[in-house]
Parts: structure tokens; C-alpha cells; sequence
């Protein structure tokens, strides 16, 4: 195709010719349709010299603001709702497992690991969470050979990384390896609902679209096993404020619990506790993943 006569129309066209000599086909699709879909918006709109310079300003500080302590990419696909959406393509549920949702923007690698009925927020204030979960397949069977990965903010909405002072100290997380009934349980403390950092381009964007930046208080988890989908999930508290208009779209009905509050006594581990405390509870069911058949 010819190059040097193109109009707004034509541009199009020739960009995808460019790339018909791509080796990968998935490449040709996804970029092709990318290409496509990114001029047909801006002829849509119209767009503006100086509304496509902003737009690569705001990608631009998107990046800066990313660290290996923060992920400022995924917390904008999470306020867009694309995160939510990929997790629903791609982990569509069939009705028995526990539904899959967003990651979030504060998982962190080399978490340490703790043996059952541990305390993951030692040296952090607010009032005591005991949870105990399970981990089973569609038939109630336990899981053998599980990792559970468990991360939640503080009493003051803040996770560990978001506290300087810590000096990148891990605290409100950990890793676990259930019994041979499938259970983990161990003491924490009863997350709460926070804002997602608004001090970066995605709270420009909140500001812009007058949407609050709030998440509703859970705790995340993530779950995996040999021969099942990995399971990446959350567990809010019912009667949060923010259920129904989380910042990132991420509550579904089914991961919904009541984070039930005890007077002081004894606590499920056998703890006297001089205040009160919450409990957790919930029933991780696991999706096994298909094994493609051998040509």
C-alpha cells in the first residue's frame, strides 16, 4: 500500500499492513486489534493535539509512579474495571468454586511463611481477627499440596509497604500450608476500608470522573495447588459501607462474610483475650484445571 497520500481514514489500513509479515498470528490479532480500535477512538472523539499530549504525559507519570513497592499500572486497569473483566474471561466460574477477583496493587514476593495458628500482625495495633479457612475441591475433598497466601492493610487502612517507618518490614501477610483437612487458620487483625493511593495520575483520574477512591475492608487471598486454577480472591466484610461501589469493582455476593465480633473470653486458639475480637470463617473451593490431551 502506498504511504504517501494517506488521510485520516487510510492510516489505519497501512499501520496494519505493516505488520502482516509478524510471525505470530497472536501478535497480529491482538496488536491489529489494538491499532484498530485505539484510531477509531480517536476519530471518535476527535482528539486533540493537546488532549494526546496529556494522555502521554499521564501514561508517562503512570510509570515514574511505579516501584517495586507499588504498582501504579495495575491500580488504573483496576479503577477502569479491566482487571475485573480479565478476571472474569479468563476464571469464569461454574457455579461451585470460590469466584476470582482482583489482585490489587500491594502483593508482595518472598512472603514469609508461617506454621498454623501464627500471628501475621505482631507489632500492629488493632483489634484481633482470628480466621480459619479451608481448602477443598468441588466435592469437598481437601487439597493436597496447597500454598495459601494471605495480605491485608491495617487498622488504619495502610499496608505495610505504605508505612516508611517499617523499612519494608512484611507484617499482615504470610504463606501457609494446610492440614491434611484442608485447614488454615492463624490471628491477625480486622482489616478495614481504605482509599487506594490517590497521590499518583489514578487519583487524578478519580478526581476527574468525581468517584471516591474507597475499597471496602477485606483481606486477599491467594491459593495454589497442583492441577487447579489458581485462585486469586478476597473476603470482605458484610455491612461495609463500599460494598456496592468499591473503587476497583472487585466485591462479588458469594465472597461476602460477616467478620463476627466476640466479647472477650476465650478465643478459638484458646487465647483469653482481655478485649474484644472478631472471628472469620470461610470455604475456599478450588477449580480443576483440564489437562490437554496428548497428540
Amino acid at each position: 500500500m502506498a504511504t504517501q497520500d494517506l488521510d485520516e481514514s487510510s492510516i489505519t489500513d497501512a499501520v496494519l499492513a505493516r505488520m502482516r509479515r509478524a510471525k505470530s498470528a497472536r501478535f497480529k490479532k491482538v496488536i491489529g486489534s489494538l491499532v484498530r480500535h485505539l484510531h477509531d477512538f480517536a476519530r471518535e472523539v476527535e482528539l486533540t493535539e493537546a488532549e494526546w499530549e496529556y494522555g502521554i504525559d499521564f501514561l508517562t507519570r503512570t510509570g515514574q509512579k511505579c516501584d517495586d513497592k507499588r504498582q501504579e499500572f495495575i491500580l488504573l486497569s483496576d479503577t477502569l474495571g479491566l482487571s475485573t473483566l480479565l478476571t472474569q474471561m479468563n476464571h469464569r466460574s461454574k457455579g461451585g468454586e470460590t469466584e476470582q477477583t482482583v489482585w490489587g496493587p500491594f502483593h508482595r514476593v518472598k512472603t514469609p511463611k508461617f506454621p498454623l495458628g501464627a500471628n501475621i500482625s505482631e507489632k500492629v495495633r488493632g483489634a484481633p481477627c482470628f480466621v480459619n479457612i479451608t481448602i477443598r475441591d468441588a466435592k469437598g475433598k481437601p487439597v493436597k499440596g496447597a500454598i495459601v497466601d494471605v495480605w491485608h492493610s491495617d487498622d488504619d487502612g495502610f499496608y505495610d509497604v505504605q508505612h516508611k517507618a517499617w523499612n519494608g518490614a512484611m507484617r499482615m501477610r504470610g504463606i501457609f500450608n494446610p492440614d491434611d483437612e484442608g485447614r488454615v487458620w492463624f490471628r491477625t487483625i480486622l482489616p478495614t476500608a481504605y482509599p487506594v493511593p490517590t497521590d499518583g495520575p489514578v487519583g487524578e483520574l478519580l478526581k476527574a470522573s468525581a468517584r471516591h477512591p474507597m475499597r471496602p475492608a477485606h483481606m486477599h487471598f491467594l491459593v495454589e495447588a497442583p492441577g487447579y486454577d489458581r485462585l486469586v480472591t478476597h473476603v470482605f466484610n458484610a455491612g461495609d459501607e463500599y460494598l456496592d461501589s468499591d473503587a476497583v469493582f472487585g466485591v462479588r455476593k458469594s465472597l461476602v462474610r460477616t467478620y463476627e465480633k466476640h466479647k472477650a473470653g476465650v478465643a478459638p486458639d484458646g487465647t483469653r483475650m482481655r478485649k474484644d475480637f472478631y472471628t472469620l470463617e470461610y470455604d475456599f473451593v478450588l477449580r480443576p484445571v483440564r489437562r490437554s490431551k496428548a497428540r
